[in-house]
């Protein structure tokens, strides 16, 4: 059963000249990479963020495809055009344990 958590993403967005929006995100997650061992020597499993997806009035903007060699707590930044202010950018996670989080930031 997939888990939905709360709060784990932190998005920034901010309009520009001529429709261009700069988006930074932060996303709180552990990104284990099933290779590092904890404090008995046990292999500590791979818990990694597969793909996160920003929506600009429901189409998508960016998307990416993560493995487990994207570090804990990735931050992501980008711009796209087309955007205005008081817009809204849809951000969503999904990981390999069938986890994820979404929400919803206005373009400043």
């Amino acid at each position: 059963m997939a888990e939905e958590l709360k709060n784990t993403i932190r998005v920034l967005a901010k309009a520009g000249a001529n429709g261009e929006v700069d988006v930074k995100a932060l996303v709180h997650h552990p990104m284990d990479s099933g290779l590092l061992k904890d404090a008995s020597g046990k292999l500590i499993p791979a818990h990694y963020i597969k793909t996160i997806t920003f929506k600009y009035g429901g189409k998508v903007v960016f998307v990416a495809q993560w493995s487990r060699a994207v570090s804990k707590d990735p931050f992501i930044g980008f711009r796209f055009d087309g955007g205005a202010k008081g817009g809204k950018i849809d951000v969503s996670w999904q990981d390999n344990e069938g986890m994820s989080d979404a929400t919803t930031a206005e373009i400043r």
